[in-house]
C-alpha cells in the first residue's frame, strides 16, 4: 500500500455517499465542540451544515471524506467540501475528529483537494479561517496557505465574507487565504 506525503494511504479518501451526509453534520458537530474551550462556544454550537448543503456538493462531486479502512465499519474521520470560486477552488469546508486529531488527516484532505483540482486546471485553493486560533489560519500557512489581502478579494470571496460577517463569525479575527497550485 502506497502512502501520500501525510503518511495517509490514499485509499482513504474517496467520495461521500448520500447515506454518509447526516455522519458528516454529526462530525462537524464534533469537530465544533474543540472551539468551545478557547472562548468560542457560539461557533461550536452553530448549526452544521444542512443536509441540502450537502446534497450540493455531493451532487456536483466536490465532497471526500476520510475514513478508517483499517475498521470494518470504515468509520468516519474527516470530510472536506469545496466547489469553484473566483477562478480557484474554495474549501468551504473541513472537519476531522477530535478523536482522530494529531494524524494529520485534514492535511491528507487539502493535499487530495489540490490533486484533483491541480487535474482540473485550477490554479490556487482558497479558504477563509480564523487568525488566531492554532489549527486555522496558523495550521494552514504550515501547509503553504497565504492571506489575501482583503483588497485583494475577487467577488465570491467577498461574498463568503459578508455572508461570514452577517453570521456573526468576525466576533473573532478572520481572513481569506490561498495556495497556489
Amino acid at each position: 500500500m502506497t502512502t501520500c506525503a501525510t503518511g495517509v494511504s490514499p485509499r482513504h479518501i474517496r467520495l461521500a455517499r448520500r447515506a454518509e451526509l447526516p455522519g458528516l453534520q454529526r462530525l462537524e458537530r464534533r469537530s465544533g465542540e474543540i472551539f468551545r474551550p478557547i472562548g468560542m462556544a457560539e461557533v461550536a454550537e452553530d448549526e452544521p451544515s444542512s443536509l441540502a448543503e450537502l446534497e450540493h456538493y455531493l451532487a456536483a462531486g466536490r465532497a471526500w471524506v476520510i475514513i478508517d479502512a483499517d475498521r470494518q465499519d470504515g468509520a468516519l474521520l474527516g470530510y472536506l467540501l469545496a466547489e469553484p470560486v473566483d477562478g480557484d477552488m474554495h474549501i468551504a469546508q473541513v472537519s476531522v475528529d477530535p478523536a482522530a486529531a494529531g494524524r494529520r488527516l485534514g492535511a491528507a484532505l487539502i493535499e487530495h483537494l489540490a490533486g484533483v483540482a491541480g487535474g482540473q486546471g485550477f490554479p490556487a485553493l482558497t479558504l477563509t479561517t480564523y487568525r488566531d486560533v492554532p489549527w486555522n489560519a496558523p495550521y494552514y500557512r504550515a501547509l503553504g496557505f497565504t492571506e489575501i489581502p482583503e483588497s485583494e478579494l475577487g467577488p465570491g470571496l467577498r461574498l463568503i465574507r459578508e455572508l461570514e460577517a452577517k453570521a456573526g463569525l468576525d466576533r473573532w479575527p478572520r481572513l481569506a487565504m490561498m495556495r497556489p497550485l
